[in-house]
């Protein structure tokens, strides 16, 4: 019996620190050890590969696309019982997509806290109206409409860097949809990094705390050398 009850406390004492070991968080790298983030653990990494190629149009066996594979990293984190990277622009779940581009010379010269701003998706009234106009002109509705601005800042960061965080609304579908964007432009304005978080209204009015914290998460990491 006495074995028995002390068996009972080991199990109970090695299930009770295997709980306690439990990371609370899945920390983040890009593949240059630049940008950090963190998201809860709760959340489901997936390729974001679909992504890259949704945003830019790239076909997957084009030149283009192995271009951009070498100047991009990007990765996506899903809270839904059913992952998916089509959550990234639906969801009544958090959804997470965290990029990092390397900058050609083309674009380094054009760069700005407004390219910044309209990185991922259409934010400024000029890249909207554009959005609108070709939309138009290929005789497809648009997709994304009801824009609405909730806050636009701009960061103060160290060493010469920029950045943007925006956060705004827009219908898809039948459904409001709220993101979280931030844009980091490195000291060198040679690389950009972004975070863009997003899902129903509802459910970002609900867990905005968990969202802030994410964000907050995203920073510049200061190299040696």
């Amino acid at each position: 019996m006495k074995k028995t009850r002390a068996l009972i406390a080991l199990m109970v004492a090695v299930l009770t620190l295997s709980a306690c070991g439990q990371p609370e968080f899945t920390y983040v790298r890009d593949k240059d050890g630049t940008t950090y983030f963190k998201v809860p653990a709760s959340f489901t990494q997936l390729d974001a590969y679909p992504i890259e190629l949704y945003l830019s149009g790239d076909h997957p066996g084009s030149q283009a696309a192995v271009l951009r594979a070498q100047r991009v990293w990007s990765t996506a984190f899903d809270q839904s019982a059913d992952p998916s990277v089509n959550h990234l622009l639906g969801s009544t779940e958090p959804f997470v997509y965290a990029t990092v581009h390397q900058l050609t010379e083309e674009q380094r010269d054009a760069v700005s806290l407004n390219r910044l701003r309209d990185f991922i998706l259409p934010v400024t009234e000029e890249m909207r109206t554009a959005y609108l106009q070709q939309a138009i002109q290929s005789n497809q509705p648009p997709m994304f409409g009801r824009f609405e601005l909730i806050k636009d800042e701009v960061l103060a960061l160290d060493g010469g860097a920029k950045g943007v965080r925006v956060r705004f609304n827009y219908q898809i579908g039948n459904e409001i949809q709220t993101f979280d964007h931030t844009a980091l432009l490195d000291a060198k304005g040679t690389k950009v990094s972004v975070m863009l978080l997003g899902c129903q209204s509802v459910c970002y009015a609900k867990r905005a705390a968990e969202f802030d914290k994410i964000a907050s998460s995203f920073k510049l990491l200061r190299l040696p050398g």
